[in-house]
């Protein structure tokens, strides 16, 4: 079957028992057993059979099956957030005395997990320009553990060379692994570009117009020990399974998935186009546009759309907080990929907490307004973008 057609069919484990065409939800703390032990076997791993809905629900299993059939992942986990998944993968392959080789263009969150929080563990981070293969070969030694990044990055629209990057993360023995929230798994083969383990934020593109909050670990079973090790000790010692509420919830988004993306990246590419028009806009970044620096590798890499998230560049600081201000139709809200149009100005809120020098490092100009394009005509957003502009 094509990936449309499985998202849409995907048997369950067991028949329900009225039929029921959606996977119900399971919203249950525990489950009885026959006899000890089928209690022993399932809680020992022997089987596979909830427990307790902290560490597998019936539910959440079916929503992970069918992210398995689109994908071909040898193992997929669901979790509350995209952030709950970042930092779990990251857990699992790392320990105090090692190193993850990253960049600096990264999510604000996701930053300050890597430099904040793991260093605290220990794990140190080891920031490099990851679309120079000559620096990122430098920063190896014998305690790397992986290589982290973005597909496209978040607010800078940068995109690296993922099968150069996996061909020197394998030759020192380690993972590549890769957020790739900005494109759906349902437009590209991540694994055939070298990605060992996706992290993906469930609650943008799949969740259906923000319904959720949700995360995903795809394991494409390259890593030893990386799938147990999640399944078998940090589900069970973190927590951070997704809810049964939230996969029913992106079950049903997934079903939707392809034509809805289709849309808001067709959109996105004839609004980027548009904006260009506009006398105040100094910038339009979109990777999708023929003259951007990284069109031929997102291209190469992920196929003819190029996502759904446009930044624009203003004269300065406060023209962007009057540009948002004077929005109609677009949202003023922080999220991507909701079935709504939204905008948000990245340096004074996703990384206000940072200094100014930081926000240098990363490029996070205060120029720089983030738009998540929705379902909206492009007509009417580009109009309300205009408008923004005039008043």
């Amino acid at each position: 079957m094509k990936k449309q057609t499985r998202a849409i069919h995907t048997d369950f484990p067991r028949r329900d028992t009225y039929g029921a065409l959606s996977m119900p939800v399971y919203h249950t703390a525990a489950y009885e057993f026959d006899d000890a032990d089928e209690m022993a076997d399932a809680f020992c791993g022997r089987v596979i059979a909830p427990d307790y809905s902290r560490v597998l629900n019936p539910t959440v299993m079916f929503f992970e099956d069918k992210v398995k059939a689109l994908t071909g992942a040898n193992d997929v986990i669901a979790f509350t957030s995209g952030m709950a998944a970042i930092s779990t993968a990251l857990m699992a392959v790392a320990a105090s005395g090692k190193n993850i080789i990253t960049s600096r263009h990264l999510f604000g969150n996701t930053f300050s997990l890597l430099t904040v929080t793991l260093q605290r563990f220990g794990v140190e981070t080891r920031l490099c320009d990851l679309t120079n293969i000559a620096e990122v070969k430098e920063a190896f030694d014998e305690n790397t553990c992986c290589v982290f990044l973005e597909i496209i990055t978040n607010p800078q629209m940068e995109v690296a060379d993922l099968p150069v990057l996996a061909n020197v993360a394998h030759a020192h023995n380690v993972p590549l692994i890769a957020d790739t929230t900005m494109i759906p798994f349902t437009e590209f083969d991540a694994h055939s570009l070298g990605v060992d383990i996706e992290v993906v934020s469930s609650t943008k593109y799949i969740s259906g117009g923000a319904t959720s909050l949700g995360g995903l670990i795809i394991d494409y079973g390259t890593t030893p020990g990386f799938d147990h090790r999640i399944r078998f000790e940090l589900i069970f010692n973190l927590g951070g399974y997704m809810t049964p509420h939230a996969a029913y919830m992106q079950t049903l988004g997934l079903e939707t998935l392809a034509v809805r993306y289709q849309a808001q990246a067709a959109t996105a590419l004839a609004l980027a186009k548009k904006l260009r028009g506009l006398a105040p806009i100094k910038r339009v970044n979109y990777v999708g546009l023929e003259d951007n620096p990284y069109y031929a590798i997102s291209r190469k890499q992920f196929g003819p759309t190029s996502g759904a998230m446009i930044t624009i560049d203003l004269a300065d600081a406060d023209e962007c907080k009057r540009f948002i201000n004077r929005l109609k139709l677009i949202r003023r809200a922080t999220n991507l990929f909701d079935n709504k149009s939204l905008a948000i100005h990245p340096a004074s809120t996703i990384f206000g907490p940072f200094t100014d020098e930081q926000r240098r490092d990363m490029d996070v100009l205060d120029t720089t307004i983030r738009l998540s394009i929705g379902l909206e005509d492009v007509e009417d957003l580009y109009e309300d973008i205009r408008q923004a502009l005039d008043n």
